[in-house]
């Protein structure tokens, strides 16, 4: 299937994913895959799929999804491999451009280094790209490229690509435990981010079963730290820790609003009690959801916050 959803976003709204990529063509095998390990590893693009059939399904969804009033914000390419491979994938944004409808790729940026891909990818409205590590040696750990493919070289496509694209920039960061979520390296990456300027830095953690037993995610405290850190260095930064909420907003109940916004930001503790009074409750209502392990309190630099304890998926 090439055309999936539309499905619920936090990032995009409800969005219609495009599935340009057979499974599971990449460049990257990363350790904390959700879909699992590569199974055919290549960095030259090339065709895949026509782009009138990515066409005429991604529009036959689109059509149907309309007929039954359903709005779509986004059509995402977000296939089970590495988007930018498809060497069509510029002439298939021209083409949906005919609907109407915003246009997003979610890439591992593992391509970015050549200017052509840099050049399809400012087609698009939305781009997120993935920044896992500062370091070489990390890099290959988790993300374990293709060998032909260099970390500097890529680094400086992110940096190219950030100083002329017009649409929304977000980058996204894996956090794993004992890898890359040391203070070291997570003021590296966030002094990188600084220069490449997003629109939003991710925190993203595994939590769903990775290719690799071993690429654990990391403790509370860890993604606390990691989310300060980078909000020294770039903001907004936001967690995405899988949950996924129909809105941010405040609806009139607070467990379901704490929650929502806890998932998103670690709240300090002023916060919360200022939350809490603004919605007339007692603080037995924070209470309680830690006692539910809903809620995690955490420690960073003598003060204490509070966020959403990571939802892990079992399927």
């Amino acid at each position: 299937m090439i055309a999936f959803g539309p499905v619920p976003s936090r990032r995009l709204g409800r969005s219609l994913g495009i599935n340009n990529i057979p499974a599971k063509i990449c460049s990257y095998s990363c350790a904390y895959c959700q879909v699992g390990k590569t199974l055919q590893m290549e960095i030259k693009r090339r065709s895949f799929y026509s782009p009138q059939e990515i066409y005429d399904e991604v529009k036959e969804k689109v059509d149907s999804s309309r007929s039954q009033g359903h709005a779509i914000d986004y059509l995402t390419f977000v296939p089970d491999g590495e988007p930018t491979l498809d060497i069509n994938l510029g002439q298939e944004i021209d083409m949906l451009r005919t609907l109407g409808i915003r246009i997003a790729v979610i890439s591992n940026a593992s391509l970015i280094w050549d200017e052509n891909v840099r050049e399809v990818l400012a087609k698009a409205d939305w781009v997120s790209l993935k920044v896992d590590s500062r370091e070489e040696r990390t890099w290959r750990r988790m993300d374990r490229p293709h060998r032909a493919l260099v970390h500097e070289s890529i680094l400086q496509g992110i940096l190219d690509f950030s100083k002329d694209f017009k649409g929304v920039l977000v980058t996204e960061s894996m956090l794993l435990a004992g890898i890359n979520d040391d203070e070291s390296s997570l003021l590296a990456i966030a002094e990188f981010l600084e220069k490449a300027d997003p629109n939003v830095a991710y925190i993203s953690v595994p939590t769903r079963p990775p290719a690799e037993k071993w690429a654990k995610m990391p403790s509370e405290e860890s993604i606390n730290r990691a989310y300060q850190i980078f909000c020294a260095r770039v903001k907004p930064v936001e967690l995405l820790v899988g949950y996924e909420g129909d809105s941010f907003d405040l609806t009139g109940n607070v467990v379901s609003d704490l929650l929502s916004i806890a998932a998103v930001h670690p709240m300090r503790e002023a916060a919360v009690r200022k939350f809490l009074r603004q919605a007339q409750e007692s603080w037995e209502v924070v209470q309680e959801l830690i006692d539910q392990g809903q809620l995690v309190k955490t420690e960073y630099q003598g003060k204490c916050f509070y966020l959403r304890r990571p939802n892990i998926s079992i399927e």
